[in-house]
């Protein structure tokens, strides 16, 4: 059994190269040149056959012998490998392009095999024989091994004699057990191996494509493609691909896609480019591999502008593809699916997505109007009637509508594209929302939360929002594992971050929250969310200063300033600014006649100056209104003083509350 541990070994020569088969590693002058494992399979299958014409198909079937795959990959494995040899592309020193049939390894290649043990191959340096067991001549004798133009052979019965160099030599035990040795491992060598597993893609970044058409006007297309591939990979559960709004600010012409790959944390990209003229579209994509920025895939798309859908669909289908991914037939039929045949609906569908990306009250407008327009153009549209109710629903958590005007109206425009379609988790997260801020049914929100789940698991917002239900039940440990795993999905997001720390401020775990958020600030001192989160963290924990500066702050930057004035007002409050306190219920009570102002903000200022009865009057306004800041009643620190009083038990009552 020793002489198993000295297996064969294989080597080939050509120029000042060398390939060590057994180790799987090219050498240029003893330095190791890296090769990705299929491309380094490539560069083996053609030194083996050199001088010989192997046509693509044949080598489509050694690099990917489980997958269908498209030609333009093996031309991109091809350009890898003949960087990585220093080929210049128009000298053909070692790989020659056969059009239409293959390719050809053209340099003279040396073959070297060490098939007996160290000693035997020195005996082989200094003699030049050649191993062969001597072949009985009676019929039926199997040739045992046939590796390039050497040959071992053995006879049925007599194994006594080796060739060497026209002399027979009596084959001792010693010999014969080295012998049997190598054959084993012959044998053994030509068993069929499964195909090598190279390092899989987990993580991905769909980066908004470049306009090269110079249309500011268009700018939506570009963000807009990135999002339609974006929600078709993100049914994908073997890749997690970050959100849009994870790549939003890659958007300039001037991003370094390999940057952005890095900051994002993914292990593989796709950057696009496409221009716009009349009515053709040409869309040109990349895959790449963030580690070394090695190509993966490319292809170029030449459409009219009613053809975008076909592209949208090759560009996914071939990702998944390039990726190796294998697809569940339902993960197919997502893949190509689609919302709309309607270009025009799917340009108004774009742009809505583009300023709902965006974030801000007016995002949130002019995004409504879109997709408004997109549901008349195309009544049947699903994805359109999705964004209607992520519209609706943040208008009133950005103080821009009334619950009464907002939230019912996302509710009929989730339930809408569930009727076209219920495998959306976009319009089932809505939908959750909607329950969950407005009509207090905490049992369908929960349901609709672990529906869009289970529809789509890389989804953050469904994590995250998910996460904040989950708190204000008080099942705080249940919170932190979801936002946790949102935070998985995407790592960057500053909202989902930030909703770690107003997690466990709910909690009551103020030492947690004030470092997470600080932490934020770091990466972002202008996130006005952070620093409103962190002055109501410092005044759980009585650093009314801090408090005071961190919300002073929060009011110079874009955000919601009618939120900032009611934490620095119940601030003031707790500290005993009491005048300072009531100024800026004025100042609500002014804002109130422009925008939407919440009833239980003015409460929280209330509570702090100690006026029950005031506090009480404001939340049962609040109740009346269905503000949606209700649903954190039960877990609130601020309403701690209040928690005693049989008022309160009644509230936590008609709210629905489970005790």
């Amino acid at each position: 059994m020793a002489m198993l541990s000295s297996p064969v070994k294989e080597y080939f020569e050509f120029d000042s190269f060398q390939v060590d088969v057994g180790r799987r590693l090219l050498l240029r002058d003893g330095e190791v040149v890296t090769l990705a494992p299929r491309v380094f399979r490539l560069l083996l299958a053609l030194i083996r056959h050199s001088g010989t014409l192997l046509t693509k198909d044949d080598l489509l079937k050694e690099l990917w012998p489980d997958a269908v795959v498209e030609e333009n990959n093996l031309t991109v494995i091809i350009s890898v490998l003949r960087k990585a040899l220093g080929e210049d592309p128009h000298q053909h020193r070692y790989i020659v392009t056969v059009p239409g049939r293959g390719y050809s390894f053209v340099a003279e290649v040396r073959e070297i095999r060490d098939e007996l043990g160290e000693q035997v191959k020195k005996e082989r340096v200094k003699t030049g024989y050649s191993v062969e067991v001597e072949e009985q001549s009676h019929s039926g004798e199997p040739d045992i091994l046939m590796r390039g133009k050497k040959r071992l052979r053995l006879p049925s019965s007599n194994l006594s004699h080796l060739q060497l160099a026209g002399r027979k030599v009596p084959l001792t035990a010693l010999s014969l057990m080295i012998l049997t040795a190598a054959l084993a491992y012959f044998w053994i060598s030509t068993k069929p191996k499964p195909p090598e597993a190279e390092t899989p893609v987990k993580t991905l970044a769909v980066l908004p494509f470049k306009q090269l058409s110079g249309e500011s006007d268009e700018e939506f297309l570009g963000l807009g493609m990135a999002d339609a591939l974006i929600t078709k990979l993100g049914n994908l559960r073997q890749v997690i691909t970050r959100p849009t709004r994870a790549v939003l600010k890659y958007s300039g012409a001037d991003s370094d896609p390999l940057v952005a790959g890095r900051e994002l944390g993914v292990d593989a990209l796709i950057d696009g480019r496409i221009q716009r003229l009349n009515d053709n579209i040409r869309v040109t994509v990349q895959l790449i591999r963030v580690s070394d920025g090695a190509l993966l895939w490319s292809e170029r798309f030449d459409e009219k502008f009613t053809s975008i859908f076909v592209v949208q669909d090759a560009i996914a289908e071939q990702m998944s593809r390039a990726l190796l991914l294998r697809l569940s037939r339902e993960e197919r039929k997502r893949l190509v699916k689609r919302q709309t045949v309607d270009p025009e609906a799917y340009q108004r569908y774009l742009r809505g997505r583009y300023f709902w990306n965006k974030r801000t009250a007016e995002g949130l407008k002019k995004g409504l109007e879109y997709f408004s327009k997109a549901t008349e153009k195309d009544p049947g549209y699903a994805l359109a009637y999705a964004g209607l109710a992520d519209c609706y629903n943040l208008l009133s958590y950005y103080s821009v509508l009334p619950p009464k005007d907002s939230f019912p109206k996302a509710k009929a425009a989730a339930v809408k594209a569930l009727e076209f379609d219920d495998t959306l988790a976009e319009a089932h997260t809505s939908l959750a929302l909607a329950a969950m801020a407005y009509e207090r049914d905490w049992a369908s929100a929960e349901k609709e939360y672990k529906r869009a789940i289970e529809l789509n698991p890389n989804y953050p917002t469904a994590h995250q929002w998910y996460a904040e239900f989950l708190a204000a039940m008080g099942r705080s440990d249940e919170a932190i594992s979801e936002i946790h795993r949102a935070q998985e999905l995407d790592p960057l997001s500053l909202i989902t971050n930030a909703a770690e720390g107003f997690i466990n401020y709910y909690a009551h775990r103020y030492d947690q929250a004030t470092a997470q958020l600080q932490k934020l600030l770091e990466l972002d001192e202008h996130f006005w969310p952070a620093r409103w989160f962190l002055g109501r963290a410092y005044v759980a924990q009585g650093n009314y200063r801090e408090a005071i500066a961190e919300f002073e702050k929060a009011r110079t930057l874009p955000g919601d300033s009618t939120g900032v004035i009611i934490e620095l007002g119940y601030a003031y409050a707790v500290s005993g600014k009491r005048a300072e306190a009531r100024k800026m219920i004025g100042e609500l009570m002014e804002q109130s006649k422009r925008n939407y102002v919440s009833p239980y903000g003015i409460a929280m200022i209330y509570v702090g100056l100690g006026d029950k009865v005031q506090a009480f009057n404001w939340l049962q306004k609040a109740h009346e209104e269905r503000t949606w800041d209700l649903v954190y009643l039960k877990v609130d620190p601020k309403l701690d003083s209040l928690r005693p009083d049989p008022r309160f038990a009644e509230l936590l009552r008609r709210l629905r509350f489970v005790f």
